[in-house]
């Protein structure tokens, strides 16, 4: 098999069955210079896959017959590592914590911002293919955040410091749900499983002071 495997190192593969979608998220990888093949369901995905190691997976959650996490199952079974990048207009915390559980690299709620999706697409593009397991010295805390995007910054400080997902929704004028995508993929990232792991990460990159916390309830 590994004679046969093939290295697509810089192609994006998109996987929706709204044709709208699929369309113009082709159009917007290529305009950057990005290889694309696109298909319309998880199937056929997965039969064009095999053999291949493209560089990271645009896939819906919600499809008929094969659901994105039914493919990233899938994926996993063959042994194929490759970083998947979740889309969904119907997101809810359940799934996301499902995904990034079983390894999603990220998950971004439609409509998308073009520039998060493209932001992403590059990160994954450069991910090694076996993540590194979260380190805790100064040197390595920042540079896991260094990994986070402009918009997961902003929902981090004010999560560090102890705002609700509320709070910052109003701080920043996004929807409560938004911010719950945000939490998730943030501690994703991070390595954090619990909101006070949030808060000491960012103490020991030197971005919070401790007398800045929340000290009340939210």
């Amino acid at each position: 098999m590994s004679g046969t495997t093939q290295s697509n190192a810089n192609t994006v593969y998109v996987v929706d069955d709204d044709a709208g979608m699929l369309e113009s998220t082709q159009w917007l990888l290529e305009s950057v210079g990005l290889e694309v093949k696109a298909y319309s369901d998880g199937r056929q995905f997965l039969d064009a896959v095999e053999g291949q190691r493209p560089g990271c997976v645009i896939l819906d959650i919600r499809m008929p017959g094969l659901g994105g996490l039914n493919v990233q199952e899938e994926l996993q079974k063959r042994g194929l590592e490759i970083p998947i990048i979740f889309v969904s207009g119907h997101a809810d915390v359940p799934i996301v914590v499902r995904a990034f559980k079983s390894g999603a690299f990220d998950f971004i709620e439609k409509p998308f911002n073009e520039q998060l999706l493209l932001d992403s697409v590059q990160q994954a593009l450069q991910a090694p293919a076996e993540p590194e397991p979260p380190v805790r010295s100064d040197a390595d805390t920042e540079a896991l955040i260094s990994t986070l995007t402009r918009r997961e910054r902003d929902v981090f400080l004010p999560l560090a410091r102890g705002y609700t997902s509320k709070e910052i929704a109003e701080q920043l004028d996004v929807s409560v749900k938004t911010i719950d995508l945000y939490r998730a993929r943030v501690m994703k990232r991070l390595g954090a499983e619990r909101l006070p792991d949030v808060t000491g990460i960012a103490i020991a990159a030197g971005l919070l002071n401790p007398a800045n916390l929340r000290t009340g309830p939210g």
